[in-house]
Parts: C-alpha cells; structure tokens; sequence
C-alpha cells in the first residue's frame, strides 16, 4: 500500500478553514463543542456514567448523552444543575 499521497484529516481541515463559510460554522460550533468536552471530562474524572449525571441534575441520560455530542442548546438552568451534579460552578466568560 502507498501512502504517500495520503491526505489527512488535518490537511483537510486546515483546507476547509480557508473556506470563510466553513470557517464561520466552525467558529460557531466552537462554543458548543467545548462545552461537551468539558462535560465528558468532568464526568470522566469523577468516574459517574451518563445515568449517575442525569439523576444528580434532575434530567435523563438522553439529554445528557445529546448535550455531550452537541445536539442540544441546554438552559442556563439546566448547565448550573449538572454542573452541581459534577460538584462545579458554572462560570461564563465573555
């Protein structure tokens, strides 16, 4: 097999995001992205599934299995009580 003609994901993205338009859904995304990361992260480190997530913050394991693959815009409401279940703060920067 020869591979070096492979493009890689990094190319690609790096291509993409000369695209204004790809660059600008990207930058949208951004926020939405980080969170989820941040969500799984703390979730991870405290060694609680999705389930033990949901019933601290009073929700169900779908919508914290959505807000974690960036498929759903949760409430400031919701975010402060699953950021109590994860024994956090919530803070917004702008």
């Amino acid at each position: 097999m020869n591979f070096m003609n492979t493009y890689t994901f990094k190319q690609h993205f790096e291509e993409s995001l000369k695209d204004p338009e790809f660059r600008k859904l990207w930058a949208e995304s951004e926020v939405e992205y980080q969170l989820s990361r941040q969500i799984i992260k703390k979730r991870l480190d405290k060694k609680i599934s999705q389930q033990e997530l949901a019933k601290r913050a009073k929700t169900t394991q779908a919508i914290i299995s959505r807000l974690e693959n960036s498929s759903f815009n949760p409430s400031i409401h919701l975010l402060k009580r699953i950021s109590a279940g994860l024994g956090s703060k919530l803070t917004i920067n702008i």
